[in-house]
């Protein structure tokens, strides 16, 4: 953590340091946000925790620049916890082990936090900075923004007074965003019946490990391999010929994460076993032929384990199997609008087997309402010829874009000086919490930049120090230009 604070800029990465330190993944923020307000009272800074528990921090303008308009830095106090299966660590209870590799900064065997640990530092740095040129300022850390965006949902009109709102979640240094997708959780219930495992049989957990995963909206396009799906591709493909009988299907931890590993357990004829391995065999060298360029670490491994007390009835496993094979994944549409970027997309991100089901819960992303809709009508039908059940919950809307946004255009031109070439202007396939603060300010201007982040919402999420220190250098530009009240 100390060669973390001598990087620059010092002052956002000693924070970055701070925020490792302390565990915060989503639901579990509380420690670091006790920790940022007594820090923010000891600087004599107006505090706010909202209902929710969102935490609105105040300052005033510096000297000469009193009459300019109040703008809000906006990040997320959450962080996504991914680990490595031979990984031992707790994200409740243990710090992030960040270090440095190159011009990169990683995690040791978990994720970084760089999303968006890197904002909420950049924000915490200037509210503690004595030289930085700025006019009112107020900056709005909010919870669970990961795991549902309860904090944005929960913000309130007359919380903040800004006019302008910089979001500091983006993730490509030189990209200026301008939009983002909305979203909705799907989640299937599939109904389960057991029976006794048939005599003769052995069990085996067959393993999916060493997949890349990654953020289900900003990789979704990458062709990385879902490793629910692929494993739902081995069973559709061989349990009947094998005689295979499933007891537990288990993969993914996030639905917003592209799933990494999956595992399930089978019980198998003595007869057929030799073929089960053969199967297994052939179906990794098939996966890493044609996953080569993209998961060159892909593993499957077939591990024999106690005899299950009860498996899935043949009819049950039959539609469990199909359902999860013929579910849509991936990329649904790419926008004509916005050249490369998803329009609409599915991730089939966790599924759970209990007692009386198992749970399969997806997250649909799109850029326009009707995408995700449709994706939800295919959803239902799939549902209803399965005899299993879905829900949707916890919509959220995109951020419509807006060609003349006042700051969009002040950024672009504050990038061209700098750096004297011209920025992309984008649309992100993630969900930014700028559609849903558009609600209670509606009139409120947006525009979110960042730093160039990796492979976030998995392990091996990275971030580049040097667009870190170009990022900041836009920021404390921007708020240098933002302009005087009308």
């Amino acid at each position: 953590m100390s060669a973390l604070s001598s990087l620059y800029p010092q002052p956002l990465w000693q924070w970055f340091a701070q925020i490792c330190a302390i565990p915060h993944p989503s639901k579990h923020e509380q420690a670091l946000s006790q920790h940022i307000q007594a820090w923010a009272r000891d600087k004599g800074l107006s505090v706010l925790e909202d209902k929710v528990g969102n935490l609105i921090i105040k300052k005033p303008a510096t000297a000469g620049f009193e009459n300019r308009k109040t703008a809000v830095i906006q990040a997320h106090l959450d962080m996504v916890p991914q680990k490595n299966a031979d990984k031992v660590h707790d994200f409740t209870k243990d710090p992030i082990e960040a270090y440095i590799d190159g011009d990169w900064v990683k995690a040791n065997g978990t994720t970084l936090g760089a999303d968006n640990g890197i904002g909420m530092a950049s924000a915490l740095a200037i509210l503690g900075s004595s030289d930085i040129k700025h006019g009112p300022l107020e900056v709005l850390l909010t919870i669970d923004e990961e795991a549902g965006m309860t904090g944005a949902f929960g913000v309130e009109p007359g919380m903040l007074e800004a006019e302008i709102l910089i979001n500091t979640d983006s993730e490509q240094e030189g990209e200026i965003y301008m939009g983002c997708a909305g979203g909705v959780d799907a989640e299937f219930t599939v109904p389960t019946q057991w029976q006794v495992p048939a005599s003769g049989v052995t069990a085996f957990t067959l393993s999916l490990t060493g997949l890349k995963g990654g953020h289900s909206g900003v990789n979704i396009h990458l062709g990385r391999g879902n490793a629910n799906k692929l494993l739902a591709r081995f069973l559709a493909d061989q349990a009947i010929a094998l005689q295979l009988a499933v007891a537990a299907f288990n993969g993914g931890s996030l639905r917003n994460a592209i799933p990494r590993e999956a595992s399930v357990t089978v019980t198998v004829p003595a007869a057929k076993l030799a073929l089960l391995q053969q199967a297994v065999a052939e179906f990794e060298a098939l996966l890493q032929l044609e996953l080569a360029a993209v998961e060159p670490a892909l593993k499957l491994s077939l591990a024999e384990v106690t005899t299950p007390a009860q498996v899935l009835t043949p009819a049950a496993q039959s539609t469990l199997i199909n359902l999860l094979n013929v579910c849509p994944n991936g990329v649904m549409r790419m926008s004509d609008e916005v050249a490369g970027v998803t329009e609409t997309s599915l991730n089939m991100g966790v599924i759970t087997t209990k007692d009386n089901s198992v749970q399969v819960l997806c997250l649909i992303r799109s850029l326009i309402d009707s995408g995700r809709e449709q994706v939800q009508s295919m959803l239902g039908s799939l549902a209803q010829l399965a005899g299993a059940e879905v829900k949707f919950s916890g919509a959220y809307p995109g951020w419509k874009p807006n060609p003349d946004s006042p700051v969009m255009a002040i950024v672009n031109q504050t990038y061209k000086d700098i750096y004297h070439k011209d920025p992309v202007i984008m649309v992100i396939h993630a969900g930014l919490e700028c559609g849903l603060f558009k609600k209670p300010y509606p009139d409120m201007d947006m525009v979110s930049i960042g730093p160039t982040i990796r492979f976030p919402h998995g392990p091996d999420e990275m971030v580049n120090i040097t667009t870190v220190g170009q990022y900041w250098q836009l920021l404390l530009a921007v708020l240098e230009r933002i302009p005087q009240r009308n």
